[in-house]
């Protein structure tokens, strides 16, 4: 039997508490786990079988908000067969050798494929590459050598090509899987599907139907527990320069010449170089009672919230504006992207209410995914009255399991397959922050805004200005 190593560091992480240990559940339960899967957990402090069990146990067990289904105790011992745990200090030399060691103990097989997942702080990276280089650790001599490295990748251009730089000097860029869970999202994946096996919508995706696009994260909740971290990142490069510039891709780009990492990612990376920033058009907020957050400098000026405008620089996309926002403590919790299309033309109802309005097509990422298309039809009745509905694809999701995967099960069943297409290229990285970093250095007013509301008011001037207006996101799309 072929045997895997996933060794993580960082087992007892917030990210694998509340992201990984869970998705590695679900992979058990559906069967994707590859029979042959060791895994590894690493922390500073030893912990017996024992105590590793209870531990995995009890994250399982936890209240989490991403991973709310029943949980199987049968499930729960597969899993945990599978589990060891190797102490040890990433920034001491004699750990790896003796990683090593353990890791070819518990190997079920001759091959050694491995994967290292770093779940820990980015100031480990290089203690961790050194160690795994200076013991022979990061080179494929008997099987397949992957690392699997979370956002943010850097915090700028400069770090992010340093970043990068480091990375090559101990992995070739094949083995190396850059996480944005975003990627690993069904509907964003699946847009893909929509666009390119059906011949209707594609010919339109261009500026000689397209008015406009709109892309919206927004989340109703604060930073919670986060605040050590988000405070030194803010709003902007924690969900714009990554999620929001890859959904813009995802629904702009060309279609490539097959479905490959090599023809989708070449095509993400021309819409995300053709971004055009401008600094004159951003607006930053920051919510009411963010100063009192815990772990919170008391006079921090991090946005917590953010709306821009931009453009794509290609003839496709000639003068259409995209515009932007995300931020927390807003109306509500909602990803969605909307095409807005034009106006329609020698309109047979020009004095009707509705008859005149655009249709819409709208990518709802999160809750209630699914895609959504906003039309006009009659009113049943004997007078001719237009009204608004919507075309729903939604995906049949049974209440009470989990139809759709969670965004890092589908990422590390990737990772394990040696599938890099939902995962980030050195060169994509740096192209999103050749984008953001002229925002982030943009003079403007950090402006306040109130919990509830959908940010300052100058977000709403961003758009009014150009005869627009954001769209309310529809709690009743795809409701089960």
């Amino acid at each position: 039997m072929k045997s895997i190593t996933l060794i993580i560091f960082g087992i007892t992480s917030n990210l694998a508490q509340i992201k990984l240990i869970p998705a590695l559940y679900d992979m058990e339960e559906n069967g994707s786990i590859p029979k042959g899967l060791v895994i590894i957990g690493n922390s500073r402090s030893p912990m017996t079988k024992d105590e590793i069990d209870a531990y995995v146990s009890k994250v399982l067990h936890s209240d989490n908000k991403h991973h709310t289904h029943e949980i199987n105790d049968e499930t729960v011992q597969k899993l945990l067969a599978r589990i060891n745990h190797f102490a040890g200090n990433l920034d001491d030399d004699s750990f790896y050798p003796k990683l090593d060691a353990f890791v070819k103990e518990k190997r079920h097989s001759e091959t050694e494929d491995r994967i290292y997942y770093l779940a820990t702080y980015p100031d480990l990276y290089q203690h961790a590459f050194e160690g795994l280089k200076k013991n022979g650790m990061n080179t494929e001599h008997n099987g397949f050598v992957r690392l699997m490295i979370e956002k943010p990748i850097g915090n700028d251009l400069a770090s992010a090509k340093k970043l990068n730089i480091l990375l090559a000097d101990y992995f070739e860029e094949s083995q190396i899987y850059r996480l944005d869970h975003y990627l690993g999202k069904e509907t964003l994946q699946n847009m893909l599907s929509f666009r390119f096996a059906n011949g209707v919508f594609e010919p339109m995706i261009n500026s000689e139907h397209i008015d406009h696009i709109q892309i919206t994260a927004s989340e109703e909740f604060g930073i919670g527990k986060r605040g050590g971290y988000y405070d030194t990142v803010g709003a902007l490069k924690d969900v714009g320069q990554n999620h929001q510039l890859q959904m813009i891709a995802f629904a702009t780009m060309n279609a490539p010449k097959d479905m490959s990492n090599d023809s989708i990612t070449k095509e993400r990376l021309a819409i995300l170089k053709s971004l055009v920033p401008n600094p004159e058009k951003i607006i930053f907020g920051q919510y009411e009672g963010y100063l009192e957050e815990e772990n919170v400098r008391a006079d921090s000026k991090t946005d917590t919230f953010y709306a821009f405008k931009t453009t794509i620089e290609t003839p496709r996309f000639k003068d259409i504006p995209i515009y932007v926002r995300a931020g927390k403590m807003l109306s509500e919790t909602v990803t969605e992207i909307s095409i807005v299309f034009k106006e329609p033309k020698n309109t047979l109802l020009p004095d009707e209410d509705q008859g005149n309005q655009p249709n819409v097509l709208i990518y709802r990422i999160q809750p209630n995914e699914g895609i959504v298309l906003k039309i006009y039809t009659k009113k049943p009745g004997n007078t001719l009255e237009i009204e608004p509905d919507y075309m729903q694809f939604c995906y049949k999701v049974d209440p009470k399991g989990h139809f759709l995967p969670d965004p890092y099960e589908k990422l590390i069943s990737d990772a394990l397959a040696g599938n890099q297409t939902f995962f980030n290229h050195s060169e994509e990285v740096e192209a999103q922050w050749a984008f953001t970093d002229p925002l982030s250095e943009a003079k403007a007013e950090l402006l306040p805004y109130k919990a509830g509301t959908w940010g300052p008011e100058a977000s709403n001037e961003l758009i009014e200005q150009d005869g627009r207006a954001w769209l309310e996101p529809s709690p009743e799309f795809c409701r089960i």
